[in-house]
C-alpha cells in the first residue's frame, strides 16, 4: 500500500490595483502594488516550495503581481493565464485544481478575493501554529498568500481535508 503524495497549494491575493476609468479586468497595480508583489515574491521564495505550477487569473493586475513575485524565485514554474481564476468561487476554484495532473506537486493559484480567501478557510479542516489566528485577524489583504498542504490526489481536493501551513500579508 502506497502513502498519498502531500501537495501544496499557496492561495495568492493580486496586490493593490489601482482604480482608472477602465473595465475591472483591465484594472492595473497601483504604485503599492507593485512594492507589495515584489515583497510577496521574495516572501514565497523564502517559503523554499518548488513550484509546478502557477495558475493566475487574466486580469491586468494578477498578471502584473505575478510577473513582480516571480522575479525573485531562482526557479520559474510553469505559468497558465486561466480565465476561470478570474471572479471565480471557492467551489470553481476546487473544480479548477481537481483537474490539475497529479505529476504537478505543489500550485501557486494566484486570484481575487473573495475567492481566494474564502478558498483558504474552506480547504483548511486543520491549521498549524497560529496562521489562521493571523489570518482571521488580517483576513485577506492584497498581496497576500495562504501556504496549504494535503495528501493525495488533485482530484480528492475537497472542503475540510488540507492544513494551513502559514500566512503571510504585507505590513500596512
Amino acid at each position: 500500500m502506497s502513502v498519498p503524495e502531500s501537495r501544496r497549494i499557496v492561495l495568492f491575493r493580486h496586490a493593490k490595483a489601482d482604480w482608472p476609468q477602465v473595465t475591472d479586468h483591465e484594472r492595473p497595480l497601483a504604485e503599492r502594488g507593485r512594492m507589495d508583489a515584489a515583497e510577496a515574491g521574495r516572501r514565497l521564495a523564502d517559503t523554499a516550495i518548488p513550484f509546478d505550477l502557477a495558475l493566475c487569473s487574466t486580469a491586468i493586475r494578477t498578471r502584473e503581481t505575478w510577473k513582480l513575485a516571480v522575479h525573485e524565485f531562482q526557479h520559474r514554474p510553469k505559468t497558465v493565464y486561466e480565465e476561470r481564476v478570474y471572479e471565480a468561487s471557492p467551489g470553481e476554484l476546487i473544480a479548477l485544481l481537481n483537474e490539475t495532473p497529479d505529476d504537478v506537486q505543489n500550485v501557486l493559484l494566484i486570484g481575487h478575493n473573495p475567492g481566494v480567501q474564502g478558498l483558504a478557510d474552506v480547504l483548511s479542516g486543520s491549521t498549524d501554529g497560529d496562521a489562521r489566528e493571523r489570518m482571521s485577524r488580517r483576513g485577506f489583504p492584497a498581496a497576500a498568500f495562504a501556504v496549504l498542504s494535503f495528501s493525495g490526489s488533485w482530484k480528492t481536493l475537497e472542503p475540510g481535508v488540507a492544513t494551513l501551513l502559514d500566512y503571510w500579508a504585507p505590513s500596512e
